[in-house]
């Protein structure tokens, strides 16, 4: 079988690597399209950021709470999306946790135990309750002083969907585009038909949440986004305990429990926010988060019985899905619905 080959366009942003990757056989007009999409995912950094004080969503921080302000219409349903999904996942995913964060100190990435006053003032300024949504007018406003919203959970898929919908529009049907590996979203397939390839989609790989170097396993993604939720990169250690940066908004506590989630859905940016609240929820959350027989599927890594094992859960995903390298020992693979 002949080689598959492709093209990567590539650029730092949101503080990750952002790849846009084509077939090569599209190389003509796929460094323009790749360098305009990456361009647009720049854009969107510069509205959305919460570390300039420029941007579209830090002004909304600062005046939401003294009335109405109005948003920009694609920002406005982002926001939207993230009130919905909020309540789907019962609290599992809150855009209101900035406060939370910065208790944490995981804002500078500086993990730290936050005085418990000052866990509690943040959490009196948390809760998608505090937020008020003027639809018609597309505006917002905060109940209170203290509120901030922080897009870290949806932002980054929400920019690859804008990002893939405008390389859509110059022909191009065959693109994989992805932030730091942990957002991702693919549409047509990887390699030729006709070529000594029988592509199906674009092949990605999910990261073994003990062993970064390795591959836990593959999924292929057809037409959809993946999303992976870890604090294996950023945590910190308190008295032989470690706490990672993915906070539990229902509590104000790191979530526990989980190693990793990872969800594929229709777009990047239900991926993502689907998978911070995988995260936090649990297997007890699978059922809102991967119905059976809906358009969301998840994967959790949990514990072993022991240091050396672990345990995947597979959420309305067919096990043939996930292909588990050979060299990978010690799983036990269950489904959610045999739990």
């Amino acid at each position: 079988m002949d080689a598959v080959h492709t093209i990567a366009v590539c650029r730092e942003a949101m503080a990750c690597s952002f790849e846009a990757i084509f077939n090569v056989v599209d190389n003509d007009v796929a460094t323009a399209w790749g360098v305009e999409a990456l361009d647009l995912i720049e854009a969107i950094e510069a509205r959305i950021t919460v570390y300039r004080t420029t941007s579209e969503l830090a002004t909304l921080n600062r005046l939401a709470a003294t009335g109405w302000q109005p948003v920009s219409a694609d920002l406005f349903d982002l926001l939207v999306l993230a009130r919905d999904l909020h309540a789907r996942t019962a609290g599992g995913f809150d855009i209101t946790a900035g406060p939370l964060v910065k208790a944490w100190g995981f804002l500078e990435r500086r993990g730290r135990i936050p005085a418990a006053a000052d866990l509690e003032a943040a959490r009196r300024c948390s809760g998608m309750e505090k937020v008020e949504f003027d639809v018609p007018t597309r505006q917002i406003r905060f109940r209170q002083p203290g509120v901030e919203l922080n897009l870290g959970g949806i932002g980054k898929g929400w920019a690859i969907d804008r990002a893939i919908d405008l390389i859509g529009q110059g022909g191009l049907v065959d693109i994989l585009l992805h932030g730091g590996h942990s957002s991702v979203r693919a549409r047509g397939c990887r390699g030729v038909p006709g070529l000594g390839h029988s592509p199906s989609g674009w092949p990605v790989g999910i990261r073994h949440p003990l062993r970064p170097r390795d591959r836990l396993g593959v999924v292929t993604l057809e037409n959809e986004a993946l999303g992976t939720s870890g604090s294996g990169t950023q945590f910190f250690i308190d008295r032989g305990r470690k706490l990672g940066h993915i906070l539990d908004p229902r509590s104000g506590e790191p979530a526990t429990g989980v190693l990793s989630a990872t969800v594929l859905a229709p777009t990047a940016a239900e991926a993502d926010a689907l998978a911070t609240a995988a995260y936090v929820l649990g297997p007890a959350g699978l059922d809102q988060i991967a119905a059976p027989d809906g358009p969301v599927s998840a994967i959790l890594v949990l514990p072993g019985d022991r240091p050396e094992r672990l345990t995947v859960m597979l959420a309305n995903l067919a096990e043939e899905r996930l292909d588990v390298p050979e060299n990978i020992r010690g799983l036990t693979i269950l489904r959610a619905e045999d739990r």
